[in-house]
This record gives structure tokens, sequence and C-alpha cells, in this order.
């Protein structure tokens, strides 16, 4: 009986080691587990090329910028990535405390409107350390060197066209008032390249008038006020983008200022709509497209994630809205 019994209990223990291996076969060696392998493979590539990506423009409440952000969206969100983004609100010092906070979040790289194109190189500083890539939209920082991709469009050739128009609207020159923003290197250049194209002019004009607005639209309309009122024979207002515009416009609509020609830069519905009006001061917009451009953008950034070739700087073409050809762009979105 005991002989029998040790036989029995043998037994069980060789049974009980079998049913332990083959338990145990999917955790063995790599050639034991080839559909574990490769389900741990997929998941590392899928890791790999997912991508998260923020956004920062200037002012979220400009129709601009919302249309800028909501093309790098869709692009993205197409190939299946994430983006966050951010509301600086026209804050320079809260554009670069988001920046960190999208860098905490694990972003791979950044779109950038710069509010301050200067006191951004501490937030451009902090995303060169943390090998988060920039891709500088719309409007170009100071320092270039940290940026990894630039699209824009050519603001020079905005504010020329803007120029080569008033030529001819006024051949007789006059009072010219400006809208700017300095702290933004886009409107910067867009200013530069208006008053290049009047110094041309062979009857002269006269900057009588400039205004930092800090691209505000309350702040622009109580500069443009102060200007009809200074100046009551002022001829022409440029404006250094469409919502400036919409501000010079009001201010000379209280004032009964029907003779002066406001110009803007973007080519927004808004003013689109105000040149479809048989009167008005709005003699146009260099127009631009913020859809191409956040288009543009997404591309760009991924083929740099993909190791990929990509162009470093894209210019996008600019051209003049006014009432003759307004109906060829319509007024409902921006072109």
């Amino acid at each position: 009986m005991r002989k029998r019994g040790m036989l029995w209990a043998l037994s069980a223990m060789l049974v009980g080691i079998f049913v332990l291996a083959a338990c145990k076969k999917n955790v063995g060696t790599p050639e034991d587990n080839a559909v574990s392998r490769e389900s741990e493979e997929t998941e590392d590539i899928q890791e790999e090329d997912t991508y998260v990506f923020g956004f920062s423009g200037i002012d979220m409440e400009n129709p601009y910028f919302i249309t800028l952000e909501s093309a790098v969206r869709e692009m993205l969100e197409k190939g299946g990535y994430t983006m966050l983004t951010k509301d600086p609100a026209s804050d320079p010092e809260l554009q670069e405390a988001q920046i960190r906070e999208m860098v905490e979040e694990g972003v791979d790289a950044v779109f950038l409107c710069p509010v301050d194109w200067e006191k951004i190189t501490g937030a451009l500083e902090f995303l060169k350390e943390a090998d988060v890539r920039i891709i500088n939209v719309d409007t170009q920082v100071k320092e270039m060197d940290y940026v990894d991709a630039y699209i824009g469009s050519d603001n020079r050739e905005a504010g020329y066209i803007c120029g080569e128009d008033l030529i001819v609207r006024c051949p007789e020159g006059g009072k010219v008032a400006i809208l700017e923003c300095p702290t933004q290197n886009s409107i910067n250049d867009r200013i530069t390249g208006f008053e290049e194209a009047i110094a041309e002019a062979e009857k002269g004009f006269e900057v009588v008038a400039r205004e930092d607005t800090n691209g505000e639209f309350e702040k622009a309309l109580e500069m443009s006020k102060m200007i009809v009122a200074d100046h009551p024979d002022v001829r022409a207002i440029m404006c250094g983008n469409d919502q400036l515009a919409v501000a010079a416009k009001t201010a000379v609509n209280l004032a009964g200022m029907n003779e002066v020609v406001i110009y803007g830069v973007d080519g927004s519905p808004d003013i689109k709509k105000e040149l479809k009006k048989a009167s008005g001061q709005i003699a146009g917009t260099a127009a631009q497209s913020p859809i191409s451009m956040g288009k543009t953008a997404a591309k760009t950034a991924l083929c740099m994630l993909n190791g990929e070739e990509y162009e470093s700087e894209i210019y996008e073409e600019v051209f003049m809205i006014d009432k003759d050809n307004v109906d060829m762009y319509g007024v409902d979105g921006w072109q």
C-alpha cells in the first residue's frame, strides 16, 4: 500500500509539472511567444507615430487666429494626432507660462504666433532645452535661430500693395495716419511696405500720426478717435490688420468723415462685407489665407517629426481685395 501510494504521488507531481509548463508557455522566450511579441511591436510603432502638438496664437478671440488654428487642427486630427490650444489673450507673460505648461503636458512640437516678437525669446529657449520643435506661424519671432520652420505671408508685399492702391486713389497725395503694433513683426513689415510704396508717389503723402494699438480693437478705436479729432483733414488710414481697420472705420463713421480711405490686411469676412456696401470708407484689404497657411504649417510639422524633407521658410501669396473683385472671394468665410 505504501509503494502504491508513493507511485500515485509521483504521478500527480509529474502531471502538475506538465500543467505548469503549459501555462507558462506564453511568457517564455520570444520564439515561443511570437504573437505576443508582434503585439508589443505594434504598440511601440503606434506610440512612436502618435504626436502631440501645441498651438499658441496671439489672441484666440481674433477671427483670424481662430481660423488659422482650425485649419491646423483639421489637418492633424485627420491623421489621428492631438493638439492642445492655449489662448494668451495678447499677454506675452501668459503666453510664456502657457508654453511651459504645454511642455509639461508632453507636446512634441508647438505652432507659435508670438504676442511679442522679442519677449518670446525665453519661451523659445525653454522649448529648445526640452527638445520641442518650433513651427513659427504668421508673425516672426526676433530670434529666428531658435525656429525649426517659419510659415507666413509676404507681409512687406501686403503693405506695399496697399500703398500702391492709395497712390492710384489719391494721386494728389495727402495726410496719412497709421495704426500699428510694434510688438508684432508681421505688422511692422506691413507698415514698412506701405511706407516704401507711398514714398515713391509723385505727389507727397505726409504721415501725420502713427499710434500703437497693441493689436487690440478697443485701443485701436480709441487711437482712431484721437486721430480724426486731431487731424480732420486726414486722407487715409493704414491699419496693420483688418481688426484695426474695423476700429478705424467705426471712428471715421462717428466723425462723419466719408472721404477717408482705410486699408487693412487679412481679407477677413467682416472687411469683405464692408467692401460689398455701395458706400464705405474701406478701400481694400491685402488678403492672406489663414486656411492655406494652417494646412501648410501642419504638413511641415509632420514632415519634420517624421524625419522627412521640408522647407524651413514658406511665404504664402498676398493679393488685394477691393470693391471690384470682392465677389470672387465671397464674404461668408476666409479665402
